[in-house]
């Protein structure tokens, strides 16, 4: 795909610090603290480690999930896209509700809420829970390769401080299939059910024409204004 600016380069400071294992296990709720409060977390910079597979997609992609986690009956499905070598990505929630936006050369986050046709926009210097990205945080072990949606991809033992997870990635970057413990401790599992290959449009990552920008809600743990008291 041509696009007016270059594509970023990899950056080791993390652009999301939470669902780091199996990341994708806990797009429903993600999706809806995004909506709701946007919760945030410091990122920090991580030495890379020795071996590990790519983090990001190196090239334009849409995939199509099964997000399920542990104790919910029926998955969910979640369509990604990934733009710039990984340095734009967009999370459409299910049904419809709404989109998540990032971009990690502007280290900003676009909230859409389709609803209401509104969208709100967070800087991400912080960070910011990010579940369809690995991260330099994490520990991998080379396993075996495996087919996932008619793609090969090699299977990897991923580690964090809350647990262990299977992810299997492809070698241009994309998570295919992720099992198991995600950075927060919630347990699942995610399947790639469709990859396209494409080149996508930066319309696809920016706010719908005609819808209104609101202020976003406070990070959680900030004092709510008071509203002022009626005569």
């Amino acid at each position: 795909m041509k696009h007016a600016t270059p594509r970023p380069q990899r950056q080791r400071t993390r652009t999301g610090t939470g669902l780091k294992g199996a990341g994708l296990l806990g797009m429903a709720t993600v999706m809806a603290g995004m909506a709701a409060g946007c919760g945030t977390q410091p990122a920090w910079a991580q030495d890379a480690p020795s071996v590990h597979p790519p983090l990001t997609p190196t090239r334009d992609v849409q995939v199509d999930y099964n997000v399920q986690p542990d104790g919910v009956d029926t998955p969910k499905t979640v369509r990604t896209w990934f733009a710039y070598n990984g340095g734009l990505m967009r999370i459409d929630s299910p049904q419809g509700m709404g989109e998540t936006i990032l971009n990690r050369m502007s280290r900003q986050v676009t909230i859409i809420i389709n609803p209401q046709k509104v969208y709100s926009q967070l800087d991400a210097r912080y960070g910011i829970r990010n579940p369809f990205l690995l991260d330099l945080s994490m520990t991998f072990v080379r396993k075996g390769t495996s087919i996932v949606a008619g793609i090969a991809c090699t299977q990897w033992d991923v580690t964090t401080d809350q647990g262990n997870a299977t992810a299997c990635v492809t070698d241009d970057g994309v998570v295919l299939q992720e099992i198991g413990v995600d950075g927060d401790g919630l347990k699942g599992r995610l399947e790639a059910t469709k990859v396209v290959y494409a080149p996508i449009p930066d319309s696809m990552f920016q706010p719908p024409e005609g819808y209104r920008k609101i202020d976003p809600p406070p990070p959680p743990g900030t004092p709510a204004a008071k509203a002022p008291k009626g005569g």
